[in-house]
Formats: C-alpha cells, structure tokens, sequence
C-alpha cells in the first residue's frame, strides 16, 4: 500500500495532467503518480528513462533490470519487468536462473553483462579496469556506457518504488522457491 497519495489525473496540476495524457497516453502507473508530487522531476526523468539501454538489445535490458530489482529485493520493479520481458521471450526458468544469479545458463555476452550489473549494484567501488576489459569483448563502449546506466536507472527506482509502496498494477508473477537466500 502506497506510504504517499497518489497524484491522480483528476487531481492532476496542468503540467502533470499534459504528461499523463501526452507522455504517458493516459496510463500513469504507482511509479507515476508518486512521482508526481515532483512535476520536474516527473517531466525530465521520463525521456531520460526511455533513451537509457536503447543501444543494448532487450531481452539483455529486461534481463539485467531483472537481475538488479531482485538484489535489492524490488518487488514492483521486478514485477513490471517480469512482464516486459515475456515479449522479449524470457521464461519462467530464464527467471529462476535470474534468481538464483547462475549467468552460465545465458550467452556469454548476456552473463558478461549480468556480472557487471550485478557487481556494480553489491559493491559499485569494485568496479576494476579488468571488468571493463571484459565487457569490450562483448560491447562497444556506447553500449557500456548504457549499461553502466542502465544499472544505475534500475538501482534509483528500486530506491524509490518499493520504500515509498508502489502498488502494483496487475497480478504478481510467482518464481519458483530455487535456492533460499540466492536473492
């Protein structure tokens, strides 16, 4: 249950109403409505948003937004992109390996990626010269870049959805129970 009210189209100011209508075609989710108790920040982070891991391909973008909610225990995130990422063609054993953090089930660009994700939410300090070396066997640097970002833009709205109580939209999808304390 949301800690904050939500800020509902009808109660919506003019500059929050124009991005529920235009921006989000009249579907603001929790994450939206809590936001917009700050209408800049509500306004200027959803662009941002939307252009952070385009280079990257999406199953990998839902995979590794997966990876990150489950560390930090996000369950509305991880929820919303469970769902995305069935249409990316990610299954319910593909999250279970998510969950359990086994990368080895995944192409090695994919497990390259989820390392450094998840290396980069525990400890982001150690971060060393020799992971970066390793991603640029599978990724450009732009794309490195997207994915530095990527994992940062996942790790701020695990810190914002869940601690504020996001409600979710739609019924919760259930992995199963794997290794206990895995995530």
């Amino acid at each position: 249950m949301a800690r904050l009210s939500y800020v509902e189209m009808e109660q919506a100011p003019p500059e929050v109403r124009e991005v529920y209508e235009k921006t989000l075609k009249g579907k603001p989710v929790s994450f939206h409505k809590l936001l917009a108790h700050r209408p800049e920040v509500l306004k200027t982070l959803l662009p941002f948003y939307a252009s952070v891991g385009r280079s990257l391909e999406r199953r990998l973008y839902e995979m590794v937004y997966i990876r990150v909610s489950m560390l930090n225990g996000c369950r509305y995130c991880m929820q919303h992109h469970l769902a995305a990422s069935k249409r990316v063609g990610l299954t319910r054993e593909d999250w279970q390996h998510l969950k359990e953090g086994q990368h080895g089930n995944f192409s090695e660009k994919e497990e390259a990626a989820l390392d450094f994700a998840e290396k980069l939410t525990r400890d982001p300090h150690s971060v060393a010269d020799g992971d970066i070396q390793s991603l640029k066997l599978h990724f450009s640097e732009a794309e490195i870049v997207d994915l530095d970002l990527l994992t940062g833009l996942a790790n701020l709205t695990n810190r914002f959805t869940d601690p504020l109580g996001a409600d979710l939209e739609f019924p919760e999808e259930k992995i199963g129970s794997g290794r206990s304390g895995a995530v």
